[in-house]
């Protein structure tokens, strides 16, 4: 049977994707009732974490553990991975132990160096490239709040990193306008937005972040200095122009929200009055992150959809 990796939005179809979503959506409607499910008893879930992490290790130990499963939680000094044993040989001897492993790592050839060894899904829990998990919660999220995304206009604002990264996948394969505004030393990688382009994506990069929250159904901002980012050097001076305050959403449209994956600085990307504030889908969008990763963890080990 062929594995079934979580590795990028972009490597799966959008069926694929939508019935992920559709699967989490109605896990979420279940658990809510008090119903629950086992349909992961007796398997096991590698979590390896080479960067510090909140939503992403909760999210994925809890959601695993609703489902039946358990986990093994690995970092860097409890294992050899890169340093005295090479990455072919850790996936190859994890998976002889676990039916799945995720990665959280800052290199994305370490992912996909672990995916090409393994012989159990691997999943990407986030790298310096993509963070696809979030972008599922985000996804949901929305629809949650607005109805299907399909057709409506997102706007990013700030670093074009691995977040706008996955923002731009996600604009392709559920068919969606992404309008980014961010300073041009930091636009996201050429390479995907020349992927997006290919498949005639609604794409548009600028710097003016008032023309492109202008009639967003949702804002999207995320920090402007990630974890291990090494272009520091007067960056946050350089993004100041793209902090979401209220004066920024007002220009969105009446009903749209704003979604932040969180960890958050205050008054710097974002306003306290607009994180905290009534159009905020903040805190849905981080409890989302738990019933995202169950529809993952669910179709990666061909548990039966619902």
């Amino acid at each position: 049977m062929t594995l079934r990796h979580f590795l990028d939005l972009d490597v799966l179809s959008p069926t694929v994707l939508r019935g992920i979503l559709d699967d989490a959506t109605a896990r979420k409607r279940r658990m809510k009732l008090g119903q629950h499910e086992a349909p992961l008893a007796g398997k096991a879930l590698a979590l390896i974490f080479e960067k510090p992490s909140t939503r992403t290790r909760v999210s994925f130990e809890v959601g695993m553990r609703q489902l039946g499963g358990h986990t093994v939680m690995l970092s860097p000094v409890d294992m050899h991975l890169g340093r005295g044993e090479s990455i072919a040989d850790t996936a190859r001897v994890l998976s002889r132990y676990v039916d799945a492993i995720m990665i959280r790592t800052q290199d994305h050839a370490k992912l996909l160096d672990l995916a090409a060894h393994a012989t159990v899904p691997v999943i990407n829990g986030l790298t310096d490239r993509t963070h696809p998990c979030q972008l599922l919660a985000d996804v949901m999220t929305f629809e949650e709040h607005r109805g299907p995304i399909r057709g409506k206009r997102v706007a990013w604002a700030g670093d074009g990193n691995n977040m706008a990264a996955s923002w731009i996948h996600a604009a392709v394969q559920f068919g969606f306008e992404l309008q980014i505004a961010c300073a041009d030393a930091y636009r996201p990688s050429q390479a995907i937005l020349d992927w997006a382009a290919e498949r005639q994506g609604r794409i548009v990069v600028g710097d003016d972040v008032r023309a492109a929250v202008r009639d967003a159904d949702c804002v999207v901002t995320d920090t402007w200095v990630s974890m291990s980012d090494t272009r520091t050097d007067g960056k946050r001076e350089l993004l100041e122009p793209y902090r979401i305050d209220a004066g920024i959403m007002a220009l969105a449209r009446p009903d749209a929200i704003f979604m932040h994956c969180l960890p958050a600085y205050r008054e710097q990307e974002v306003t306290s009055e607009v994180i905290d504030g009534p159009r905020s889908a903040v805190w849905d969008e981080a409890e989302n992150r738990l019933h995202a990763q169950k529809g993952i963890l669910a179709w990666c080990l061909g548990a039966p959809t619902t």
